[in-house]
């Protein structure tokens, strides 16, 4: 697994946070959930648009896809490169939209709800030029080899814009299936502000859930390059996930059936990420069990279980909890393990939506009984553990409070902006007149969040950072919810 997906994974939680923030709260959610949506137009590639916030950015990648006679300009870079990876940009994309299919009202309240749903369809309208045919979908632009050989602004790359597809002789269900279900979450996400947007949306989706079910396999046997990078470890995930979507964006048993027929019901998780979705599909069967729109019975309150029981081990309250930190913090890997927290966290803070505003009420984990509030609290001690209240008194969102990480593993930022001094920066002399220079980022990349490695000592596992941390395009949709 590549360290590069780790900072995007961040915005998706804070939404919901900021509708609960009370007055004894020390911690400005608001303003992080700002800052996470920022992080997205640093990432842009492609012609900027006119309303671009991040202005040390400047327009990148213009000819993307010119070589295979396609357009695919656009779409979000990855990390601090200038690759774009279709199968995590997808998984970015879905989790964008789920944070506003759930928490569309709290994102309004603060002004946001219209950035998210920009962040959404710079990413979608990508997708859609990455689809042109049924069963055609380009997966990755550039080459991360070449890539990591430069060091470069986005804005002078001279390295290959290589494009890579999967196709019917050339398959790759995990792929399509993930970038199906970003499709259909984002066409719930704009079915009210955008309902012809919204329709083609659902389009794309069906035809690629149909491409990825017929013509199985894993991307990375088509996409050979991406491999080393964001190796998917199967698709049955994928296509459960997108079937999950689509039922919820149409309502039609076809998709039912088959999240039913399914062989592998994901059993209980250890962990919801990138390269595994079964979490949050099981979450999204049990959103409509308790909602009363789907049976609980068989094949699906097996899903409605393994999602709670993945909920109970992280709350330490489960049959196999998830171990933290001396200072609290979740421990799922040693690398990048903060894609993990929040994660966790978001699946945390949604579930406990849907119990506040059903019935049930109440969740009963092996080792006791738990309501949406206690759920919000072990969430936002997550959140607040990344946002600077650790043993370090340190904030791992760049940008926000005091202490933040100013030298950041990120091109476009650690580079003078291109709107300050126009002359190109060379592959070579990125790394020997910016990238060792023992100095602050000239551009602050407001809302990135950096990895954080987690290292077992004889006193417990501690949190420890680096000077330099590389900002996948993951750990900011998933601190949005909050």
């Amino acid at each position: 697994m590549s360290s590069h997906l780790f900072d995007l994974v961040l915005v998706v939680g804070f939404c919901f946070l900021v509708h609960v923030q009370n007055a004894v709260s020390i911690v400005d959610y608001g303003a992080a959930l700002t800052k996470s949506l920022l992080f997205y137009e640093a990432q842009r590639s492609g012609k900027l648009p006119t309303n671009q916030r991040i202005r040390w950015r400047g327009d990148s990648a213009l000819s993307d896809g010119k070589s295979a006679g396609i357009d695919l300009v656009g779409g979000y870079y990855d990390a601090g490169d200038n690759v774009k990876f279709g199968f995590p940009m997808a998984f970015t994309v879905t989790m964008l939209a789920w944070s506003v299919v759930e928490f569309g009202p709290q994102l309004q309240a603060r002004n946001e709800l219209s950035n998210a749903l920009r962040s959404i369809k710079w990413g979608t309208d990508y997708l859609i030029k990455a689809h042109p045919e049924p069963n055609v979908l380009y997966g990755e632009v550039g080459d991360g080899g070449s890539d990591h050989a430069c060091w470069q602004r986005p804005e002078d790359m001279t390295t290959p814009r290589t494009v890579y597809k999967i196709d019917e002789l050339h398959p790759g269900a995990d792929l399509a299936g993930e970038t199906a279900a970003a499709f259909a979450a984002a066409s719930i996400a704009f079915r009210k502000s955008n309902p012809s947007y919204s329709s083609q949306l659902l389009n794309h989706a069906k035809q690629l859930f149909e491409f990825a079910r017929k013509h199985t396999g894993q991307y990375q046997n088509s996409i050979s390059v991406a491999g080393q990078f964001y190796s998917s470890s199967g698709y049955e995930d994928e296509l459960l996930w997108a079937g999950a979507w689509l039922e919820r964006a149409t309502n039609d048993r076809t998709y039912l059936e088959f999240i039913k027929g399914s062989s592998n019901s994901g059993v209980t998780r250890k962990m919801f990420s990138w390269d595994d979705k079964y979490v949050g599909a099981q979450l999204l069967i049990a959103k409509g069990i308790l909602e009363g729109k789907l049976s609980g019975e068989g094949k699906l309150g097996e899903y409605k279980n393994n999602a709670e029981q993945y909920i109970c081990n992280c709350i330490q309250k489960g049959n196999s909890n998830v171990p933290k930190t001396n200072g609290g913090l979740l421990w799922f890997l040693e690398w990048d393990n903060l894609q993990y927290v929040t994660s966790s966290s978001f699946i945390i803070t949604a579930y406990a939506r849907i119990l506040a505003a059903t019935r049930t009420k109440t969740l009963r984990c092996p080792a006791g009984v738990v309501g949406p509030h206690d759920l919000i609290a072990f969430a936002r001690s997550q959140v607040d553990y990344i946002l600077g209240s650790n043993p370090k008194k340190m904030s791992y969102m760049v940008g926000f409070g005091p202490n933040y990480p100013k030298q950041v593993h990120h091109r476009g930022a650690s580079i003078v902006s291109i709107k300050k001094d126009s002359r190109a920066v060379g592959c070579q002399e990125g790394f020997n007149a910016w990238f060792h220079k023992k100095a602050e980022n000239p551009n602050v990349l407001e809302g990135a969040v950096v990895g954080v490695r987690i290292r077992e000592t004889s006193t417990g596992m501690q949190g420890i950072i680096t000077s330099k941390q590389s900002l996948p395009l993951l750990i900011m949709h998933l601190l949005l919810g909050y």
